[in-house]
């Protein structure tokens, strides 16, 4: 929907008051002096983006974990599934946020870019969220 009609209606877009801080943040990461305090910034600013993320995507964790639980699958099997689940969340958070480290190191992201990377992230979203309802053993 933001690329299509960018920041008019309802947006899941960060409200500009939060951009400062989270934009001081990554900026922090980048100065950071030593790599053990790098990787404590990382790890923090991937627990915030994580729980507004976890807003927007509550849904899917559901479905996976409804998808899960119907296979019938012993313990083991279970939770296995669920931490490559976890892992596979955590990967694309550590993406994002290298990206946006990235992307601050060498510049601002422009707004056309922003919108091309809020049409990728949708088509992502909206493909999972076929495959899960259509075709949920492709997951498996």
């Amino acid at each position: 929907k933001d690329f299509f009609a960018f920041r008019r209606g309802v947006s899941l877009s960060i409200p500009a008051s939060a951009k400062p801080g989270i934009y001081a943040r990554a900026r922090a990461i980048l100065k950071a002096e030593s790599l053990p305090a790098s990787l404590v910034a990382v790890a923090a600013l991937a627990v915030v983006v994580n729980f507004v993320e976890l807003l927007c995507t509550a849904g899917l964790p559901a479905i996976y974990t409804a998808v899960l639980t119907s296979q019938g699958l012993s313990p083991l099997a279970h939770y296995g599934y669920l931490g490559l689940y976890i892992l596979a969340y955590i990967a694309d958070d550590a993406l994002m946020v290298g990206t946006a480290v990235l992307a601050l190191g060498s510049g601002k992201l422009t707004e056309s870019g922003g919108r091309l990377l809020k049409l990728l992230s949708g088509v992502v979203m909206l493909a999972l969220g076929v495959v899960m309802l259509l075709r949920p053993q492709w997951l498996m």
